[in-house]
Order: C-alpha cells, then structure tokens, then sequence
C-alpha cells in the first residue's frame, strides 16, 4: 500500500510541475507577443497549444481542465483590459472566455482520446508480439515440461519477478520449479506450507489465488492455473509480494497461459496419436510375424513329420542312402529351425535392450574364419574366397554377434545364388573403421527393392532360394547388431552382377595408435 501511495503521489506532484511551467512557457510567450504587437487571438492560441501539450504529457483528463480554466483566468488578469483584474470593459468577454475554456477541454478530451487509442494499439502490438514469441518458444519445446519451464521463464523475463511453477501429473501437482529473476533471492519463502496451499487450491477450484486474492492474499505468489475447458495442465505462481497487476498485465499473462495451455493440448494429443500408430505398428508386426510363422514353419515342420513318419514304419524296407537322405533332410530342416529361431530371438532381446554387448579386441580374419566354420552346408556347392589383406586388423567387437552377422550375409549370399557362384568376403581399414564385405556374383536385387531389404519380415520373393521362404528376420538382426556397435550397414550392386553387402566396426585402440 506505502508502494502505491508513493506512486500516486509522484504522479501528482509530475503533473503540476508540468501544468505549473507549461504556464508560465505559455504566459512568457503571450507576454512577446503582446510586445511585438501581435493579437489577443494569438495569445489564446498559446495557451490552447497548452492545452495539447498537457494532454500528452499527463494523460490525465483533470490537469488539462485544470490547466484550461487556469489559462482563461490568466489571460483576463493579464491580457485584458483593465490588466490585472478579474473585470473587462467589453461586455462580450465573458463569451470569449467560455468559449475558450470549452475549445480547450473539447481539444484537451480529444489529445487524450488519440493518445490512449494510441497506447492501446501499442499494447494491442505487444501483446500480438509477446503472443508470437511465446507460441514460437513453445513449438520449439520437445516435451509437456520444457513447455511449462519455457512459458515460467518467459513469464519470468518479461515481469522481472521470481517465478515459481508446478506441473500436474496423474491428476496432482508435481514439486514446485523455480525461474528466478533475482538469483539471490531464498526459495525457502515459496515452499513454505501456506504457498503449496495456495496452489493446491488454484488447481483444485480452477481459480486464481494468493496474493491480491480473497483466496490466501497472504501468500507471497498469485498463482494462476493453466488450462483450458476440461483439464488443468499446471499452475504458475508470480513472486508479486504484495505488488498489484494492471488490467492489460493480467489479460496478457492469462493470454500467455492460454497459449501454454494450447499447446500442452496439442502436445498431448499427438503423443496419444503417436502411441496408437506405435501400438498399430506393433499389432500390424505381430500379425505378421503370426502369419509368417504359420506359413513357413510348416514346410519344415511338415519334412520333419513326413520323414519320421517314414522311418517309424519303413525304416527295414529303405536301403542306407535313402535313410541317410532323410535324416539329412530331418537334420536341414531342424537346423534352419534353430537357425530361426536364434534370429528371432537376438532381435528382440538387441531391440530392447536386454542383451549388452561384450567387447573385446578381435582379429577380424580369426572372426571371419570361425564364421566360416558354422554356415550352410550347401555352402561347399559355392566358391568362397577370403581377403583381408596383408595388414592384420584389430576391431572393438563382440564376437558371437559379429559371426552371427558374418553367417547370415554368407547364407544369404549360399541361398539367393546358384549353384557354383563366387562369394568373396574382404577386410579393409577405413579411417577408424574396419569394413567388412560379402560379394557375390548372383542375379543380384532389382534396384525398387534394395530399400527394403532391411526391413523386419521382408523377403522380396526371389525364386532362386529354397522352399523354406525366409521370415525376412537376417538382414534386420544383422543391421541391429551393427548400429548396436556404432557402424553402418549397406548395399550396393557388384561388377557385372550381384550384391555386395559391407558393414562397418570400429577399429580397436591399438590399431588406431600405431
């Protein structure tokens, strides 16, 4: 209240020092003119210009009356015949005079009209400015808390005033965050019990509170909600202690808290949108793992039980190539399988993070050898070639999820390729990388497919591989593992003809350091 007094009396005592000497400015201006000759109306016109300077300077229509009525009475006492009288000889004076004073409230009502449409079309363009700015900051924004912490320190930096804000979760109010225009200041004043009631109360009721309010006017915040017709998002509090908002202060922090609101609506129901389309997603990759399971672990499945079948009750008819045949083909059919089996397995546990990677410095040729040792049988109806040249490579790998790359690339390459095709693999250093290639000289993949080939479940239907169609699970277990060591993975076409897949892994320090 002292606060406000002071300012009251600091507004009166500018204007009447600025009435007082726009006064004496105009009655010293009148006095030059009366001695250089010029006329009455001349005079008159001065002080009216008076008039209009006060008007723009005080804003206050009471000054400008004041100042009018003044004016007149100077300009009888010391203009008019007989001088320094209240009295004139020309009966048609007193006219004069009225009509002088109502031209200058008239002109004085005008200046102040213009100039608070003024000031409201400049206020109107701040907020419009202040509005743009905060919606710009809150598209900006990542999440529901950056939102509220950017709108609280928006607030913050445009009121000068401590900032305290509470985020609701779950239908209650989270712990209390700070904006603090004064760094210094104790945020133990705004946690105290009374405080946190306050706000409780502004989330409850939907209202605003604290202080200035009926609702806790002894608390050191007003505290305002954010939130629109049919949920409360937050509340913010403003460090006002005791301090009073004008008109245009409050509808533009509520406009601002609209704003947050708005986008806290938005933010919500795109992060439901994008939880749908992920369920959605996920429902749609488990139908079709469901469905690709059920087509093609029935061919096998099916090998298996016919084959068996014919051993339980025709084993003594059949002679030793035929049953060494069938139990190859059991002993293929089960192998691919575990082989599916594993894939499918190691995706899932890689995608979500339950398998951690065991590093350790490997050489890739031994890596490469070893791989070697666990692919396809039908393999060896295939010429298979290893390079890694003459330096020895050292990549930072683990080592089982590497060789399960390096076997699917080759059985891939064994299964799409005919009988008798070359597949190469290579090792080369490439910057801090090792890249490791597997070529072959096959058909090749047709250039509208080479971006799916990564994709979980695709298969491009080639026909050169066998009956057992693939679930499309190898090429997506490889690129996991890779990005799970922080390589890439590729496709390319070979010369003439052909595919060549190629990965990168880091190289281990040793390498790097020599």
């Amino acid at each position: 209240m002292k606060q406000e007094q002071m300012k009251i009396w600091e507004r009166f005592l500018k204007g009447l020092l600025v009435m007082t000497g726009i006064l004496f400015i105009a009655t010293g201006i009148g006095y030059l003119f009366r001695y250089l000759g010029f006329s009455e109306e001349n005079i008159i016109i001065v002080y009216i210009l008076g008039v209009l300077i006060i008007a723009i300077i005080t804003v206050n229509r009471g000054w400008s009356v004041c100042y009018s009525l003044l004016s007149v009475l100077l300009f009888n006492f010391l203009f008019t015949d007989p001088r320094f009288t209240f009295f004139s000889y020309d009966y048609g004076y007193p006219v004069t005079f009225v009509t002088v004073f109502i031209a200058a409230v008239i002109v004085s009502n005008l200046t102040i009209q213009i100039r608070k449409q003024g000031y409201r079309a400049e206020q109107m363009a701040l907020r419009t400015r202040i509005l743009l700015e905060t919606n710009q900051m809150l598209q900006k924004a990542k999440n529901a808390d950056e939102m509220i912490e950017e709108t609280a320190r928006h607030l913050m930096r445009m009121m000068g005033k401590n900032v305290i804000y509470y985020r609701a979760e779950d239908g209650i109010l989270s712990e209390p965050r700070f904006c603090m225009a004064e760094p210094g200041a104790a945020k133990m004043l705004y946690l105290q019990q009374r405080e946190r009631q306050a706000a409780q109360w502004v989330f409850e009721n939907r209202k605003r509170a604290g202080t200035g309010m009926d609702q806790y006017p002894d608390a050191h915040c007003l505290y305002l909600a954010i939130r629109n017709e049919d949920m409360v998002y937050g509340v913010i509090g403003i460090a006002l202690e005791g301090m009073m908002m004008d008109v245009y202060e409050q509808n533009l922090i509520l406009s601002i808290l609209g704003e947050c609101a708005l986008a806290l609506e938005k933010e919500g129901y795109n992060r439901k949108r994008e939880e749908a389309l992920a369920q959605a997603k996920n429902e749609q990759l488990r139908a079709n793992l469901l469905r690709s399971i059920s087509h093609d672990l029935r061919t096998p499945l099916t090998s298996i039980s016919g084959n068996a079948d014919t051993l339980l009750h025709s084993y003594d008819v059949l002679d030793e190539q035929t049953r060494k045949q069938i139990f190859t083909d059991i002993y293929d059919d089960a192998q691919w399988l575990t082989g599916l089996v594993e894939n499918l397995l190691s995706i899932t546990k890689i995608v979500d993070g339950s398998v951690k990677l065991h590093l350790s410095d490997q050489v890739v040729d031994d890596i490469i050898s070893e791989a070697l040792r666990h692919i396809d049988r039908r393999a060896a109806e295939h010429h298979i070639a290893v390079d890694c040249g003459d330096v020895l490579l050292l990549a930072r790998m683990d080592a089982g999820l590497i060789m399960q790359v390096l076997i699917n690339l080759v059985n891939n390459a064994v299964k799409y390729t005919p009988v008798g095709s070359n597949i190469r693999i290579t090792a080369i250093p490439r910057e801090n990388m090792a890249e490791i290639c597997v070529s072959d000289n096959g058909p090749g993949i047709p250039n509208e497919l080479k971006e799916r080939v990564f994709e979980m479940f695709f298969t491009g239907g080639n026909p050169i591989g066998d009956s057992r169609r693939s679930l499309g699970l190898g090429l997506t277990l490889c690129q996991t593992i890779v990005h799970a060591h922080h390589g890439e993975m590729t496709l390319k076409d070979n010369s003439p003809h052909g595919c060549i897949f190629s990965f990168t892994i880091p190289l281990s320090e040793v390498n790097l350091n020599e």
